[in-house]
């Protein structure tokens, strides 16, 4: 899972500042990880795949603008 090669910015036209590009990288990294343990734990622990997709899903799918 690599980063977004683009992060549009609101007004539609690429995040072009090199600190902020440098951070979203370092986030996306950081969240794919937290993931990607997350989700073996959870298959590890007999939790259906489709379900836990979905479990993850739904955590994107809450998340609300500050």
């Amino acid at each position: 899972m690599s980063a977004p090669a683009r992060w549009p910015g609101k007004d539609g036209e690429p995040v072009s500042c090199a600190e902020k590009l440098k951070v979203l990288a370092e986030n996306h990294e950081e969240l794919a990880q937290v993931m990607r343990d997350a989700f073996e734990d959870a298959l590890l622990m007999g939790v259906d795949e489709a379900a836990m997709r979905a479990i993850l899903h739904a955590l994107v799918d809450g998340l609300r603008a500050p």
